[in-house]
């Protein structure tokens, strides 16, 4: 378990993610990274957006269900 203390900075107030914690979410600087909702009320911090995911996921089904039709556009 990593302890991380809130600073103010500028008028806001945030932490300081140390050296491991970037490391395994293999973050860099101006990475974005995501505060989600985890079960029992928990927060998860992710490099991965959800939301991006659930695009992606229709994406997906589009280009399954129009393979055809995209494979003759591409020609």
């Amino acid at each position: 378990m990593l302890e991380l203390k809130v600073r103010k900075i500028g008028n806001s107030l945030g932490v300081v993610l140390p050296k491991e914690a970037v490391s395994r979410l293999q973050a860099q600087e101006g990475d974005r990274l995501f505060l989600v909702d985890g079960p029992d009320g928990a927060y998860r911090l992710t490099p991965y957006d959800p939301s991006f995911e659930k695009k992606m996921k229709k994406a997906e089904d589009i280009m399954r269900r129009y393979r055809n039709t995209l494979h003759a556009l591409s020609r």
